[in-house]
Order: structure tokens, then C-alpha cells, then sequence
């Protein structure tokens, strides 16, 4: 399978790829104000992808490197993901240089940005550290990645959105979508959202050239959205179930450490599990530990 031609864009990629919309958006946090979007270079790169996830947007500017994702559902794992995309991206930038040169190549400073506006509550910043996830805890770590993640849900970054029209506009689509979505089949949602968008001038340039394309990337994103809430659901039931089976576990061991008898462990899985009094027997029979 080639993973890369699998791969879909998103609207959010679609959208700020537009380099006069990324500027705005680089501008909107750094607090800038410049109006050449001839300054950004685009270092984006089409094969790195991750999980089936690629890098949204990453560009060069005043000797830094900006990655920009947009998240509609939350990982912790994202500083590591980023390591490997800034890790492709600096190879890709000393290709011609010699890594054994005496003299130091001079690289750009990177900034790891994501946009999450998924529909788990989220606060309205938060600083995700690689060091995080390290087994053993440092004082200083001697890598360190630090992503900065940022809310645009509706009511969170007001300021931020409002300093850059195109994420704004983005979410006032967004929440359309999401609206219209709980009242009508997705693509009438899809549909009328950006016939809405059209008429009410919000990224109204946008979706008349790309409105067939807005059109498939949001269903394809509803999609991908309800599969990874449908793992995340997996992965909560299998948590239950192992907590459920460490519980069974625990008074079983307890049960026959003070004495009790096999029959004495079948009634307290039953009553404090609530398990069948067959499978509570059979549990009590799998971890009831013989003597000798």
C-alpha cells in the first residue's frame, strides 16, 4: 500500500496553504504585522507522514521554522510526532552541507504550534513537553520539545482568531458543520454550511474555487474524526474491563490470604463485580493459588 497517495489533505491544510492566510496566521501570534507573503518559504513536506497523518504546515521566515497542525483530536504524543517531522525537515535542510565540516551549520529555530478545535473539552492553552514522556524524570532534560497547544474552539483565543480573519472564519465554518450535523444527514450539513458561508462572506473566496474539493475533505474528515472516537472508546472499555479483572484478581488473592474458602471468593466476586456466578467460579478457579 502507498501510504502517501492514501493520504487526504484537510481543510485547514487546504486553506492556510494559501501563502497570504499562512502570514496572517504567523502574524496573529507573533504579534507582527508584515504584509509580504513573499517572505515565507514553504519547507512542507509531501512524504512525511506519521500514523497516516501528515505534517500540515511548516514554512521558513526570519531564519525560523514555524510547524502549524491542526488537531480535532487531542494526543499527548504530539511533541513526539513533532520530533520526527523537524527531524525530516532539518535533514531535508542540510542535504548539501557536511554535518563534518569545523565549521557549525547555523540551523533555524523551530516553533511547534497545533490549532485543536475537537469537541473534547480542552483548556484554552496548554504546553505539551516531550520530557513528559520520559520513564526516567530529569531535572533538565537533555532533549526537550515543547508544543504549544492552542483552544479555538468557539469562546477560547477570541483575540487570536480576531487578529487573523482566515482562522476565524475557519471556525465559524466549522461550527456550522457541527450545528447543522446534529439535526441533518452530514453532507446536507456539509451542504448547507458553506452555501451559508458563500452568502454570509465568510471565506467566501475560498470555498467558490475550492467547493467541491471543501466539500469531500470535511466528509473525510467527519469520518476520521468518528473512527478515532470510536479507538478512543475501544481503548476506554479495554481500560475497564483490565480494571474489572484486577479487581476479581485482588479479592480472590485477599479472600484465600485471611483463609476464606473457594466458595467464600465466588460470592464476593459476584456481589462486588457483579459477575455471573458461573464466570465468578471459573475466575476463582483460574487464580485460586494451590498450596505446595
Amino acid at each position: 500500500m502507498n501510504t502517501q497517495k492514501k493520504y487526504k489533505d484537510t481543510v485547514y491544510r487546504m486553506l492556510f496553504k494559501e501563502p497570504d492566510k499562512a502570514l496572517s496566521l504567523y502574524n496573529s501570534l507573533n504579534g507582527t504585522a508584515y504584509t509580504d507573503a513573499a517572505m515565507l518559504e514553504f519547507n512542507t513536506l509531501e512524504n512525511a507522514i506519521y500514523m497516516g497523518m501528515k505534517n500540515d504546515l511548516s514554512f521558513l521566515i526570519m531564519d525560523q521554522m514555524h510547524l502549524y497542525e491542526h488537531q480535532s483530536t487531542y494526543t499527548p504524543n504530539m511533541p513526539l510526532r513533532d520530533l520526527f517531522y523537524v527531524a525530516d525537515l532539518l535533514q531535508e535542510f542540510v542535504k548539501n552541507k557536511s554535518l563534518y565540516s569545523s565549521k557549525r551549520i547555523t540551523l533555524p529555530n523551530p516553533h511547534f504550534v497545533v490549532f485543536y478545535n475537537g469537541t473534547e473539552e480542552m483548556p484554552e492553552k496548554v504546553e505539551l513537553k516531550l520530557s513528559d514522556a520520559f520513564a526516567v524524570k530529569t531535572e533538565e532534560a537533555e532533549l526537550e520539545l515543547k508544543v504549544q497547544i492552542l483552544n479555538i474552539n468557539p469562546g477560547m483565543n477570541e483575540t487570536l482568531k480576531e487578529k487573523c480573519p482566515a482562522l476565524k472564519e475557519y471556525m465559524i465554518y466549522v461550527d456550522k458543520v457541527r450545528t447543522y450535523a446534529k439535526k441533518m444527514l452530514f453532507e446536507e450539513a456539509v451542504e448547507r454550511a458553506i452555501e451559508e458561508c458563500i452568502r454570509d462572506n465568510v471565506l467566501r473566496e475560498f470555498l467558490m474555487k475550492q467547493k467541491a474539493e471543501v466539500f469531500k475533505m470535511s466528509i473525510y474528515e467527519y469520518d476520521k474524526e468518528r473512527e478515532w472516537k470510536l479507538i478512543r472508546a475501544d481503548e476506554r472499555e479495554i481500560g475497564r474491563e483490565e480494571e474489572k479483572e484486577d479487581k476479581v484478581k485482588a479479592i480472590i488473592s485477599l479472600c484465600q490470604k485471611y483463609g476464606g474458602k473457594k466458595e467464600d471468593a465466588v460470592d464476593e466476586v459476584v456481589e462486588r463485580c457483579s459477575l455471573d456466578k458461573d464466570i465468578a467460579a471459573a475466575k476463582v478457579e483460574f487464580y485460586w493459588k494451590e498450596e505446595g
